[in-house]
């Protein structure tokens, strides 16, 4: 079996995690291949002329993995490890801050927004009492029979198209699983009586962040352990030769390889890779995409007392260009050059896309603005560093009919030319697109290399979803038996 060459394109977490396993396993004819000088990928951090530690958006670890765990800990350890959070998420609209998720606390809007809201909850309650009722068709319709129109109107559509950018009515509605905290009618009502603040829902209630080195850090470290006689640096992807099965780099030099894990975005891959039926490389174009800026302000001094001990706000209202706004140096003080001299920082978000614009050349200086406006930075505070940046590749949209072309093309990549596309824009699964599913992705894509051993994450993203799942055992590759191997690793979890 080491006489099969694999080559892993991408040392993002996918990357990392594939590379990792094949690694841990033994297995000595591999390669990972990165376009970049460094690790990380989506989840690298960024370090600015300023001294300022920025993430390229907002990033947080929870985990639905017992392997994962045991990988960034025993990575991160020497590192000064882990910083651990109870999440302080808020909504700001209506010029006040509301707890998320926001359904749970709608007693804290205004009459005028109140009313409508709990209209709209009680036409769904009463409504999802009727069996036989149709299901949704769209997110536009998702959001209407589980919410209602109230809120509906006033948070869910505006903010999901704030970070979208696409309508709702152009996104499936099969992604969603604990990324949307669904209505408790009872919980809501109980709250709005006794105006109760709820925070405690979803899965990164609690948190974990490394004390160094920004969310980057982990990666790093998990590079720091592989051979350096197998990996690449540098070697941006120009054309895949996908029978003669030749890699061709943008300086001219060429990997052949027997099996490929990509974690290039998909349309990407198709669009590099000569070989592929037609048919199928045609369907890039129509896979939907929303590109990021990210812009950091680093501060000292003028730090609200509302910003002190909040991880990040969501933004629905049109006031302010970003939907979400993290205060970074509150995930760790090293975020920050100097934290004893009162700085600290905020990162923002903005989605971009063909049907939301937006202006690259003044998206800094607009948001600085709106941060000012809108209370987030006193006239005390001076501004020490502004850092922007976009990525082009952002979010992978769960559009309409995305299930049926992936369903049309990974086949085929797998099957008839031993490509496995996984990861965040590789497997284009926004459902299974966290850190710790994408670096599983790659751990599993292996295994299923290998030994034949099922995909959990990237093909049942509900079943991983629904608790921690799937141990793997640390075996040598030249040592352990392929069916002891195979069953230990898509054995559901016993805790």
């Amino acid at each position: 079996m080491d006489k099969e060459k694999i080559i892993v394109l991408g040392a993002g977490p996918t990357g990392l995690g594939a590379a990792h396993r094949l690694h841990e396993l033994g297995y000595k004819n591999w390669k990972l291949i990165e376009k970049a000088d460094g690790a990380g990928g989506l989840a690298a951090s960024v370090v600015d002329s300023k001294g300022f530690t920025w993430d390229l958006g907002g990033h947080v670890i929870f985990s639905h993995y017992d392997y994962f765990d045991r990988l960034v800990d025993t990575v991160l350890k020497p590192k000064g490890g882990w910083l651990d959070h109870e999440r302080e998420s808020w909504v700001w609209m209506r010029n006040r801050y509301i707890p998320y998720p926001l359904q749970n606390n709608i007693w804290r809007l205004p009459a005028e927004d109140l009313v409508p809201c709990v209209d709209g909850l009680l036409e769904v309650y009463k409504a999802n009492a009727i069996s036989g009722r149709a299901a949704p068709k769209d997110f536009y319709e998702w959001i209407q029979t589980y919410f209602g129109a109230g809120l509906a109107n006033v948070f869910m559509l505006p903010y999901n198209f704030k970070v979208w950018a696409y309508p709702a009515k152009e996104m499936s509605c099969a992604w969603m699983g604990e990324r949307v905290a669904m209505v408790d009618m009872k919980r809501i009502l109980s709250n709005i009586i006794q105006k109760k603040d709820d925070l405690g829902w979803g899965p990164n209630a609690q948190f974990r962040f490394p004390l160094h080195g920004g969310t980057g850090g982990i990666w790093n470290a998990v590079f720091e352990t592989l051979p350096k006689e197998n990996i690449k640096l540098g070697a941006e992807v120009v054309s895949i030769d996908v029978l003669a099965k030749i890699i061709t780099f943008k300086d001219g030099s060429t990997e052949t390889y027997d099996k490929l894990i990509s974690t290039l975005p998909l349309d990407v891959l198709l669009n590099s890779s000569n070989g592929i039926p037609k048919h199928i490389t045609d369907l890039s174009s129509e896979f939907k995409y929303s590109s990021s800026h990210i812009v950091g302000i680093g501060i000292k001094g003028g730090k609200p007392d509302s910003l002190k001990t909040k991880c990040w706000l969501y933004y629905p209202e049109d006031d302010v260009p970003f939907y979400r706004n993290t205060v970074f140096s509150n995930y760790s003080p090293y975020n920050v050059p100097d934290h004893q001299s009162g700085q600290w920082s905020l990162m923002l978000e903005i989605s971009e896309s063909p049907v939301k614009p937006v202006n690259t050349e003044t998206i800094a200086q607009e948001t600085v603005d709106a941060c000012k406006k809108a209370g987030m930075i006193l006239e005390d505070g001076e501004i020490l560093s502004v850092w922007h940046t976009r990525l082009h590749h952002g979010y992978p949209t769960p559009f309409l009919k995305r299930d049926e072309l992936l369903e049309k093309i990974q086949p085929v990549l797998k099957n008839q030319f031993q490509i496995w596309s996984r990861g965040r824009f590789g497997g284009w699964k926004y459902e299974v697109a966290n850190q710790d599913h994408s670096c599983m992705q790659g751990v599993e894509a292996v295994d299923n290399v290998l030994f034949g051993t099922e995909e959990m994450t990237y093909e049942y993203p509900n079943v991983v979803n629904a608790k921690k799942s799937f141990a793997r055992k640390n075996f040598t590759f030249d040592s352990a038996p392929l069916k002891d191997l195979a069953s230990s690793s898509s054995k559901p979890n016993s805790h």
